[in-house]
């Protein structure tokens, strides 16, 4: 999920003109030699740093599994044993994505245009899985109001003011949000009307049912651990692993993978779930 574009906006121009002896000589920076192909959002990445396109590609295959053994299971009612790990990661992988996110915006540049653009693209996921309730495809529980897109989405546009927040507070920030999160998350709630909207924010109604389920408590402490991160580990916008010889063909499968992980997560549950429901319904 990490889903924003991770490169630095501080690095100088790498086409800066000098005039030197009446001639201009060009100014040639790190990112020359770097991988300029345009992202997702349309934006030419400098000065990438690879190893979080790379744990995000990691995160999106997991992702992917992660929906396929669920689609089996939902449509076909297959019985998929998965061993404890597996559980794990299915469980709490969505917070690896949100703390790569977290880093991400701090070396990136228009948040708040991305943050708008994944809040739509969850949008877009609640229009589809509400589709699929309505036309009997699926239960009201596929049905998906508030999942990690959204949520990313509101923490990008809200990092306007996170970014506000000095440095040293942000850890206090991140443990009370994450705390008082899985407190709240806890336990249902009678809420009824408009009230139920609180769900977003963690405060969960008594029936409710979804497939996907990210509230901004805990989740917007672990963006913001994330943005801890991205300020103080990746303060000077350059790969903490140089040494790692990141243009070993696995790990730029990873990467290309992690850099189109937006697209790839919007494309790949309406696949598998479509293949996987029309195989249900051919078998029955």
């Amino acid at each position: 999920m990490i889903i924003s574009s991770c490169h630095s906006v501080d690095e100088r121009k790498n086409k800066r003109l000098k005039k030197k002896n009446g001639k201009r000589m060009k100014t040639i920076s790190h990112s020359d030699v770097d991988d300029t192909q345009p992202d997702e959002f349309g934006q030419v990445k400098k000065e990438r740093i690879w190893e979080l396109d790379a744990f995000r590609g990691i995160a999106i295959i997991g992702v992917v599994i992660v929906h396929l053994i669920f689609d089996l299971t939902y449509f076909l009612d297959m019985n998929v044993k998965t061993p404890a790990w597996f559980d794990f990661i299915q469980e709490n992988g969505g917070v690896l994505f949100i703390i790569l996110s977290g880093i991400c915006v701090t070396l990136g540049h228009s948040f708040l245009k991305r943050g708008f653009i994944v809040l739509g693209a969850g949008l877009v996921i609640t229009w589809v899985t509400y589709v699929m309730y309505l036309t009997g495809l699926a239960g009201k529980d596929i049905v998906i109001y508030w999942g990690i897109l959204h949520l990313l989405g509101f923490c990008m546009i809200l990092y306007g003011l996170i970014k506000k927040i000095p440095l040293y507070v942000l850890p206090a920030v991140a443990v009370l949000l994450i705390v008082s999160g899985y407190i709240i998350t806890k336990k249902a709630y009678d809420l009824n009307g408009f009230a139920r909207i609180l769900a977003i924010f963690g405060f969960v109604p008594y029936g409710f049912v979804t497939g996907d389920y990210f509230p901004v408590l805990p989740h917007l402490g672990w963006f913001i651990t994330g943005v801890f991160l991205g300020r103080t580990l990746y303060k000077k916008q350059v790969s903490l692993l140089p040494k790692v010889p990141y243009k070993a063909l696995p790990v730029r499968i990873l990467s290309f993978i992690g850099r189109h992980s937006l697209i790839i997560y919007l494309l790949h549950q309406p696949v598998i779930s479509g293949i996987v429901a029309i195989a249900a319904s051919l078998k029955h």
